[in-house]
């Protein structure tokens, strides 16, 4: 595959072009990163590709080698690893918060202390998320304000 690289004037709109023989798994996985940094990702439920807007997701959770995000009332099919899906979404409000699990801070109600020093965040959709020990930390720094890893 060959990239090419053409500055417009700043007058002109910026263009992303992909031209291929078929939409393979390797271009709708540029598709999609391209797409969820415009804040949006394309999934798929029932067989079709839905694009979902980035401030509607609650979480993403990877079940079996899939990898789910979820909304205020549904879950769609994300065609991408988790470390993928993070690394895309770094510096953005989604920060790690079990070893299978991105949590949107934005989506977050409130947070209380759990048994062995874990923590539950309740989200704004009424569902609960537990907060790894070994994420806790990470999450009150970014919390306060700090850098999300």
């Amino acid at each position: 595959m060959e990239l090419k690289v053409r500055r417009v004037p700043i007058e002109e709109p910026e263009v992303l072009e992909i031209r291929c023989h078929k939409v393979s798994d390797d271009v709708q996985e540029i598709i999609s990163f391209v797409k969820s940094r415009q804040g949006q990702i394309s999934t798929e439920k029932d067989g079709h590709r839905i694009e979902i807007p980035l401030i509607d997701i609650f979480y993403a959770e990877s079940v079996d080698n899939r990898l789910f995000v979820y909304t205020a009332k549904d879950s769609y099919e994300v065609k991408l690893k988790l470390y993928e899906l993070e690394d895309m979404l770094r510096g953005r409000t989604f920060i790690r918060v079990q070893k299978s699990l991105l949590l949107n801070l934005m989506k977050i109600k409130s947070i209380k202390p759990a048994l062995s020093g874990r923590y539950t965040a309740l989200l704004k959709n009424s569902e609960e998320v537990v907060i790894s020990r070994k994420y806790v930390s990470d999450l009150k720094n970014a919390l306060k304000g700090g850098e999300k890893k």
